[in-house]
């Protein structure tokens, strides 16, 4: 059985994902600058969003299917944000942007809350 919170936790993720994404994949440079990145590749900006927007879109799109099903996207989230996690932990001790550090926040919660509904839902 998938619980009712989890549920709700994709859709509330599908809406994060979003609010990132579509900037990403629209302006990534006016995005990322007026959040202080000094230096934005769009490419990889827009990959970044990409991925946001495939994840996001699946978390919508799978919030009413099987117990089966959340377990495989669970281990996708949690590979996809404990990964982002590390990498971005590495560029903040590069001297990354300030706010870097309150992505690497988000990423490492949402890593917590995908691991926790993983070992609920068992194998």
């Amino acid at each position: 059985m998938v619980p009712p919170a989890l549920r709700t936790w994709f859709v509330v993720h599908f809406v994060a994902d979003l609010i990132f994404a579509l900037p990403l994949l629209l302006a990534p440079v006016t995005f990322l600058g007026g959040l202080g990145w000094p230096a934005v590749d769009p490419i990889s900006a827009r990959l970044v969003g990409a991925a946001l927007m495939g994840i996001g879109v699946q978390s919508l799109l799978g919030r009413q299917e099987s117990a089966e099903v959340f377990r495989a996207m669970l281990n996708l989230k949690i590979i996809w944000s404990g990964t982002a996690s590390l990498g971005i932990l590495v560029s903040m001790l590069q001297g990354g942007p300030l706010l870097g550090w309150g992505f690497l926040g988000i990423f490492v919660a949402f890593n917590g809350l995908w691991i926790h509904y993983r070992r609920i839902l068992g194998t």
